[in-house]
């Protein structure tokens, strides 16, 4: 476990995709064997991702704020103004923590990160959306005070698969923290 104190939150920029999609990769392998296909798991590229991730951070709809410690990116999170058109509602689109870097208050971290910049920005709610398996995820979402609403089937690994979506009423109470 890396300490919070050792890591830089900060935002990401096109040259961070190589980092960004290495993280992400080694992410979902770790976060959804037994919930996707171990094959899709397997085929993830870290290329692939990096020119996904490049054309993703020269967009400027998106907020994204990278984890760097003493070796490299160890966690990311990225936010916009909500998909599905709420208003004033913004959304953590990803968020993401390497294994060895989770327990530190990282993500708690880079979540309170994103809900600020996105209240700086209008938003007056928040929304993030969690594979339904994910109990992980669930947990810590509702330890910092997200509350289970909708599910929908979200497209990934070439089939449908359940998630809820968390929602925080009042951004600031995420934003305070």
């Amino acid at each position: 476990m890396q300490s919070e104190l050792a890591i830089a939150i900060v935002p990401a920029g096109p040259s961070d995709a190589a980092e960004l999609a290495r993280v992400h990769v080694q992410a979902w392998r770790e976060t959804y064997p037994g919930i996707l296909p171990r094959g899709y798991l397997e085929r993830m590229s870290a290329p692939l991702h990096a020119r996904r991730w490049r054309a993703r951070l020269m967009r400027m709809n998106e907020i994204t704020l990278a984890a760097e410690g003493p070796d490299g990116l160890v966690g990311y999170a990225s936010g916009q103004w909500s998909r599905r058109g709420g208003e004033y509602e913004g959304e953590v689109t990803t968020l993401y923590v390497l294994k060895a870097a989770q327990g530190s208050g990282l993500g708690r971290a880079l979540l309170v990160g994103v809900a600020r910049a996105l209240a700086d920005e209008g938003a007056r709610s928040l929304v993030v959306w969690v594979l339904r398996e994910n109990s992980r995820a669930r947990a810590f979402y509702e330890r910092l005070g997200g509350v289970a609403q909708e599910t929908r089937a979200e497209q990934v690994a070439g089939g449908a698969v359940p998630a809820v979506a968390y929602r925080w009423p009042d951004i600031g109470t995420l934003a305070r923290r």
